[in-house]
């Protein structure tokens, strides 16, 4: 899943992209509304984490800014506004989440996987697909009951790919979602990927598109 962390905290800033890191999220993090915009213009997140207090205006311009647009990728406001007015007001301006801080790391990671969910219009927290079972939560893969190793972008490759099994994935679809807008990426690096998941989950799970990409094959 690939985050957007908009948050004027430096120190709260890095935690967050440490921590959300470690637990299989790919970040980009911002601190102004002015870098968010960029970054929104850039590419496509699955979650947006708002903070409503930024040096250069509301968070919640951004979110009718978003709204307006017509996207509906979820959006959960993160801030230490408590009063349950504020609630309403973000809630009421299209947020779908609220967390006050301080809060916890693997709670609001929580939070972000079940959005997830619901906008993929699920309720459980692993995929299934074939022989193949993924849980995103502790990032577990395994295959015919057997548990694999994988690193944490093979598995957000795999992720990514399991969630619309069908749907043929392009290789810059799977690189804007695993690396940040700044970032380097070599320029085999999901050739590499999915060169690994077949080696642990079967050569033959992952079909090759010649021109198009990648999606899942069923046996």
């Amino acid at each position: 899943m690939r985050i957007l962390v908009v948050e004027d905290d430096d120190i709260l800033r890095d935690g967050l992209d440490v921590g959300l890191r470690l637990a299989g999220f790919s970040m980009e993090t911002v601190a102004t509304l002015e870098d968010a915009r960029a970054a929104l213009a850039a590419g496509k997140f699955d979650v947006v984490v708002l903070d409503l207090m930024l040096p250069d205006g509301s968070g919640l311009d951004l979110l009718d800014e978003i709204r307006r647009a017509g996207s509906d990728d979820p959006v959960l406001l993160l801030t230490a506004r408590d009063k349950v007015e504020d609630r309403i007001v973000g809630l009421d301006h299209g947020a779908d989440d609220y967390l006050v801080k301080p809060f916890d790391l693997d709670e609001l990671a929580a939070r972000l996987r079940a959005l997830v969910r619901r906008v993929n219009g699920r309720a459980q927290a692993y995929l299934v697909w074939d022989q193949i079972r993924i849980v995103p939560a502790t990032m577990e893969l395994s295959v015919s009951g057997t548990p694999a190793a994988v690193s944490r972008r093979e598995f957000a490759v795999l992720q990514s790919l399991m969630e619309a099994p069908m749907v043929i994935q392009s290789k810059r679809s799977l690189e804007e979602k695993l690396y940040g807008w700044q970032e380097d990426i070599d320029s085999n690096a999901i050739e590499v990927h999915i060169h690994h998941l077949r080696q642990k989950i079967g050569r033959d799970a992952i079909e090759t598109v010649r021109g198009l990409g990648y999606r899942m094959r069923k046996a």
